[in-house]
């Protein structure tokens, strides 16, 4: 689905900032953009950033229900400071999935924005999930039937095998060589 996103340019609150940057808000189903002017308000301004593709994936459906499940629904914008350009910031993707968001964050080089999701938007990542999510069953591992209580004396780990007693007590060996 097509995810227009809106960013917010206000002025900095020191002097070695100019002006703080947010992501605000999502339009599902937006058409093409590139840092149009969407609203004016006194020195601060929304922009129509850029338009990028929510893809949602029938493996991560469990990150999705998560999400799904939060105080608050949202989607998670991926930005990285673009240094070279004329626009301030790059929207490198948008995801609902808040697992695939902290693998993003984890890194450092990108700037993640929480965004509240649109009931339409939310209507849809629900559908997909109700269609495509699984629950995964956990399946206890069981162990080897070979008993390790079984110890004897002088032998050591049976799985391991030996020529001769290596955990013989030295004093034993003692009496035989004299």
């Amino acid at each position: 689905m097509p995810l227009g996103i809106v960013m917010r340019r206000t002025p900095g609150v020191t002097t070695w900032v100019a002006h703080h940057w947010r992501a605000t808000a999502v339009l599902p189903g937006a058409g093409l953009a590139d840092w149009r002017v969407l609203r004016e308000e006194g020195e601060a301004i929304e922009y129509h950033a850029a338009t990028v593709t929510l893809e949602l994936h029938g493996a991560e459906t469990e990150a999705y229900l998560h999400g799904l499940q939060a105080q608050e629904p949202s989607i998670y914008i991926v930005l990285r400071d673009d240094a070279d350009g004329e626009c301030p910031l790059d929207v490198v993707l948008a995801t609902a999935s808040p697992y695939e968001a902290q693998d993003y964050t984890d890194s450092g080089e990108e700037i993640v924005e929480k965004v509240p999701m649109p009931p339409a938007l939310m209507a849809w990542v629900e559908a997909f999930v109700h269609d495509f999510h699984e629950e995964e069953v956990f399946i206890k591992r069981k162990r080897d039937k070979k008993r390790l209580d079984l110890v004897e004396d002088g032998i050591g780990d049976a799985r391991i095998v030996q020529t001769a007693d290596v955990y013989a007590s030295p004093a034993r060996k003692r009496g035989r060589l004299q």
